[in-house]
């Protein structure tokens, strides 16, 4: 097998991968990106190889992450499209540091940056009135916040409706690895359906009839009630920055609010 045919046959399964992902028959996609479903089959099966162009053309009719149009990329015989830095390289400083301020400016409430993988990659102070709830050996080394909000000594047992908000944070990782170019989510995935199972939990409970599920916490002060929303940056161009978002934490009563603030 050549080296061309190798390249396309290695995309083509990518391709076929991210179409099913997205639920699209090849005629669908065809219809979608303008081209004809005999072709698709061609790329899938590796018997065509694809433009750089019809690359990046079909990666953007798929909604497919950064990650993956670089994978895609390298399997047709590409360079990346896109950079890969690190969130402390020096060319994202200045990107870093705008986070920071869009989390410090959240203050006095609480909001985190992650990254695809829910690692926990800055806060602002206010988050402590959750940190401050779990086992300190919770918050040594890396700290992935999945982990921190379901572990049996985490924010799990201040929960009060952990039923509930256990399902819908792994109803959230299941879709977003289903979506996702992240491999190592579906471990994450596994850990957190095992810490329900631990915990006497159903990791597939349905919510109540709801406008919005808020996060109920046993404070030692008081109750405090939480939502959430969930941040993410406009038109990256780097796989980091296409991977990390902002969580901020609002408070869902007054009650709430006036403890917050008196904290800061």
């Amino acid at each position: 097998m050549t080296t061309a045919t190798t390249s396309a046959s290695a995309f083509g399964s990518l391709l076929r991968d991210w179409r099913r992902r997205r639920r699209l028959t090849q005629l669908d996609l065809g219809l979608a990106a303008e081209v004809s479903a005999r072709h698709l089959s061609f790329l899938e099966t590796g018997r065509s190889k694809p433009s750089r162009e019809m690359v990046l053309h079909l990666s953007e009719e798929l909604d497919v992450p950064l990650r993956a149009r670089n994978e895609l990329m390298t399997a047709a015989g590409y360079a990346p499209a896109y950079t890969h830095h690190g969130l402390d390289d020096a060319e994202l400083t200045e990107v870093r540091a705008s986070l920071q301020r869009v989390l410090d400016g959240h203050t006095p409430y609480p909001a985190v940056l992650v990254d695809g993988m829910w690692n926990l990659l800055a806060a602002n102070v206010s988050v402590g009135v959750l940190t401050e709830l779990v086992d300190p050996d919770l918050l040594a080394g890396p700290v992935n916040i999945l982990r921190l909000a379901l572990h049996p000594r985490g924010l799990a047992p201040h929960v009060v409706d952990l039923p509930e908000y256990a399902a819908h944070l792994v109803s959230r990782v299941r879709r977003q690895s289903e979506r996702s170019a992240t491999t190592g989510l579906r471990a994450i995935l596994g850990e957190a359906v095992e810490f329900c199972r631990v915990q006497g939990l159903d990791p597939a409970a349905q919510p109540r009839d709801r406008i919005v599920l808020p996060l109920r916490l046993r404070h030692p002060d008081q109750e405090l009630t939480f939502f959430s929303t969930v941040a993410v940056l406009g038109a990256p161009l780097d796989v980091t920055l296409d991977e990390v978002c902002i969580e901020s934490f609002f408070p869902a009563d007054a009650a709430t609010a006036e403890y917050l603030r008196q904290r800061a």
